[in-house]
């Protein structure tokens, strides 16, 4: 009979107010020195709810750190063209340092396009090819907000990735292709990327010294998917929505936590695992942005 794991719980919210902190703290040293103030714009389409949530949440964080920032709202009718003349607009504006377009996007609206149109050096979500391809190379530039997140999460919890074997769940191009490339330049990882076309999952994730999924489907890895003493981290989050939640919904992982945590030696947990770290991220590219612009 296998004994259970004491598991360490990786704690993103702490990890993030650090983060937060330490950047507070460079903002002051900017504004005394008479440097320029990080200033962050961001562009929502339309009044999807968990978009504007996103969005609440970021604009809270630049005013907890002393960014200036910009928000700008659109309808969801607006037109592709007129989107990219606005951009077009932040673009050209020498004062604003990192600018994201808050997704998802209207149907009529190419995000490929928009990702594109954005200046790499402002792409503080780390979306467009440019930096996107950046990671493969020996000067990488502005990261992924969501995999870099993971990657701070791992270092700062002193967590080895040379030479183990990471299994990344999910081939998303804002999360898993990403962050499989990050493990395997920067982490020296071996690494398997498994997807809905992998065949007989199990045999990868239970091979997986460390084990991150980001798929959004909850409770898709349960206990008997992971090997005793695994890092596990979980990206996926949806919200799950049931009478039985208190606030009528519940946000739920790819994990299930009960079960696997049991035999974890590090998982994090949903929500307040790798959730704030994004956010951190994305502050932590913006001020990257900023002295890259105006050292």
């Amino acid at each position: 009979m296998t004994e259970t794991t004491t598991y360490t719980l990786i704690d993103g919210r702490k990890i993030s107010s650090d983060i937060k902190n330490e950047i507070l703290k460079k903002v002051a040293e900017r504004k005394a020195q008479n440097k320029k103030v990080p200033h962050l714009a961001i562009i929502l389409v339309g009044d999807d709810g968990a978009s504007q949530t996103y969005v609440d949440h970021k604009v809270k964080a630049c005013k907890a750190v002393g960014f200036h920032y910009t928000m700008m709202r659109f309808a969801d009718t607006i037109s592709e063209e007129k989107l990219m003349k606005h951009i077009d607009h932040v673009n050209n504006d020498d004062d604003v340092d990192g600018f994201i377009v808050q997704l998802p996007l209207p149907a009529h609206i190419s995000v490929e396009k928009i990702t594109e149109k954005i200046r790499s050096d402002k792409d503080v979500d780390g979306f467009t090819n440019h930096n996107f391809g950046s990671i493969v190379s020996k000067n990488p530039l502005i990261m992924p907000a969501t995999p870099f997140g993971v990657m701070e999460l791992l270092r700062r919890y002193n967590i080895e990735t040379e030479g183990k074997h990471a299994v990344v769940v999910g081939a998303s191009r804002l999360t898993g292709a990403p962050l499989s490339m990050m493990l395997t330049e920067q982490g020296h990882a071996t690494v398997t990327i498994c997807h809905k076309y992998t065949k007989d999952i199990n045999t990868y994730t239970r091979s997986a010294d460390i084990l991150i999924t980001a798929v959004g489907k909850p409770g898709l890895i349960t206990a008997d998917m992971v090997k005793e003493g695994a890092v596990v981290i979980d990206i996926g989050t949806t919200r799950v929505e049931g009478p039985q939640f208190k606030n009528g919904f519940a946000l739920k992982g790819d994990v299930d936590f009960k079960a696997v945590a049991a035999k974890a030696s590090y998982i994090t947990p949903v929500p307040g695992g790798v959730g704030p770290m994004t956010i951190a991220s994305l502050l932590l590219n913006t001020l990257r942005a900023t002295e890259n612009r105006n050292p």
